[in-house]
């Protein structure tokens, strides 16, 4: 029996909604090439022996929202279908281009001598000129190697979350998301600090792989933390658009 068409209403609300993730997919993405220049210090206790001879481990600050982006490759795959989350890939990697044009363009801007902070030590605009281009200061290599990265990585989540959606006949959500998730971040980590540290920094390989390894163990806790969170983004969505959840749902209900 052909499945009957979709209201008019249930259309235009799917598609509402879909914008609504690609623009929160975009932001987020963005947010992370702009935080992701700050480093600091995450302490792992007693793995810290294992993972750095005892220090605590360097980070880059995009790990706060970096794994946002996956969670939302998930959900618009498990509603909208492999094609919509691949677009929505795309066009996050558009405008992390047009963002770091954008940011050029600022930087190469005279700064106005009315452009102070005097109260955190940046007394005229010259000061604060040097400080606004440390933060934008990406090394070319940091470019090629976080750009690649997430290129590979996200294209791969989401046909590895399909790959398992198939293996598994629908059943297992968690499966599909931790599945996807947790190897397509290892390929991220692996490209981007192997190129980075490797050949950037000219770190030798024991080092850039306590790192890596340091890295992908806070990106697995937070896949972890992800699998009910996705659950809860899965069904909210479905209930917003009034769609029926099926136990084992053998396709996307809106691709």
């Amino acid at each position: 029996m052909a499945t009957p068409p979709a209201s008019p209403d249930l259309t235009a609300r799917a598609q509402l909604t879909y914008v609504w993730f690609t623009a929160t997919f975009a932001v987020t993405l963005v947010l992370t090439n702009i935080i992701g220049t700050k480093l600091f210090l995450f302490d792992f206790g007693p793995l810290n022996r294992l993972l750095n001879d005892g220090d605590p481990i360097t980070l880059t600050a995009g790990i706060i929202t970096y794994p946002a982006t996956f969670w939302l490759t998930d959900v618009v795959s498990e509603l909208w279908g492999r094609r919509k989350a691949n677009a929505m890939v795309i066009l996050g990697f558009g405008m992390s281009l047009l963002m770091l044009v954008i940011v050029q363009i600022a930087k190469a801007l005279e700064p106005s001598p009315f452009w102070a902070v005097a109260d955190h030590g940046f007394e005229d605009g010259v000061a604060m000129d040097v400080a606004f281009s440390a933060v934008f200061a990406y090394p070319h290599i940091l470019l090629f190697s976080s750009m690649l990265a997430y290129l590979v990585a996200q294209l791969f989540d989401v046909r590895l979350y399909h790959f398992w959606w198939r293996v598994t006949k629908g059943k297992h959500l968690w499966l599909r998301n931790n599945g996807s998730t947790m190897i397509s971040q290892l390929v991220d980590t692996i490209i981007v600090n192997g190129i980075f540290l490797r050949f950037g920094l000219g770190m030798e390989w024991g080092p850039v792989a306590g790192v890596i390894v340091a890295v992908y163990v806070c990106k697995v806790l937070l896949a972890w933390i992800d699998t009910p969170v996705i659950y809860l983004g899965v069904n909210l969505v479905s209930r917003f658009l009034g769609l029926e959840r099926k136990a084992a749902p053998l396709s996307a209900p809106l691709a």
